[in-house]
């Protein structure tokens, strides 16, 4: 899975939230295209051909592994991350990973997923289980509004939502999250 860009421009040298002025290549979004579906806090895994892979970002300067896979041709422009997959092991590091792959009977079709639940990103979520979500599956309905402004407020009003992900139909993808506008995330706990 590339690097997926945000919505509005960011302030990289000073507050780090964005501001009201739209990525070039995101336009799409505030013209009304694609669909809005719920970013889970998580980590991403992918399964191909019965498989499960788990995402390793390649920082800059550090070396993947043999088995990484590349998710993009090049290195972030800004962060100099490249984003890709390395398949799941049987280290003790991958043990959620396969538990839900396992709960999944490790039969969900090829895409990509979100893993959560106990012990991912401190379970915002209360999850007793781990799953595997897949992506662009929970539409937002109703839409919130496409403006810096609507989208403020939909999150304050939606406080257990970490973020919105638009799918366009040609596959391009868009995100923005709650913290992105300077408000809290993760909750206290989701229950």
């Amino acid at each position: 899975m590339q690097k997926i860009i945000s919505l509005f421009k960011r302030d990289y040298e000073g507050t780090r939230l964005v501001y009201d002025e739209i990525v070039p290549g995101a336009e799409w979004v505030v013209t009304g295209e694609g669909t809005a579906t719920e970013k889970w806090d998580g980590t991403a895994c992918m399964v191909r051909d019965g498989k499960l892979y788990k995402r390793y970002d390649a920082k800059k300067g550090r070396t993947p592994p043999v088995n990484f896979e590349p998710a993009q041709s090049q290195p972030d422009e800004i962060t100099g991350h490249l984003p890709g997959w390395i398949p799941v092991g049987d280290g003790p590091e991958d043990k959620y990973h396969r538990l839900a792959w396992n709960l999944a009977g490790r039969n969900l079709a090829d895409g990509t997923y979100e893993l959560v639940g106990e012990k991912i990103q401190g379970n915002p979520y209360g999850m007793a289980e781990c799953q595997l979500l897949r992506h662009g599956s929970e539409i937002i309905t109703p839409e919130p509004e496409r403006t810096f402004d609507g989208l403020k407020i939909w999150f304050e009003q939606h406080p257990n939502v970490e973020g919105i992900v638009w799918h366009h139909p040609d596959g391009r993808m868009v995100k923005i999250k709650a913290k992105d506008f300077g408000l809290p995330w993760p909750p206290k706990r989701i229950t």
